[in-house]
């Protein structure tokens, strides 16, 4: 799949699932429609909306020369009632809950 490269694991992509919205991060050259119709293939969901913003690259040194990474886009697919896609959703609700296990675990050591 060249135009969707990962599914993003931040706070707020977790609370999006309950509103059955997901969060990639693409290609910075792809465009929505190409983006749509790959989640449509790949997944077998029918994509109601969606959103986009770019994201700044981070800047990089190399001794005295400043560069920078490339920029990516991260899309906000929002689905149709009725569509999701379970795997995704199950594993980044895993990763949330283990990361407040963690949490609490280090309070509690703290």
């Amino acid at each position: 799949m060249d135009g969707i490269q990962y599914a993003v694991v931040t706070q707020k992509s977790i609370r999006l699932l309950t509103k059955n919205q997901y969060t990639f991060n693409v290609e910075s050259g792809s465009t929505r429609t190409e983006i749509k119709h790959w989640a449509e293939l790949f997944f077998g969901v029918k994509v109601m909306a969606m959103n986009s913003h770019r994201l700044p690259g981070k800047g990089r040194r190399m001794r005295p020369i400043m560069g920078h990474r490339m920029h990516y886009r991260r899309m906000i697919i929002t689905l149709q009632p009725g569509y999701s896609i379970p795997s995704l959703s199950r594993d980044l609700l895993k990763r949330d809950l283990l990361k407040r296990d963690l949490l609490k675990i280090l309070k509690k050591i703290t």
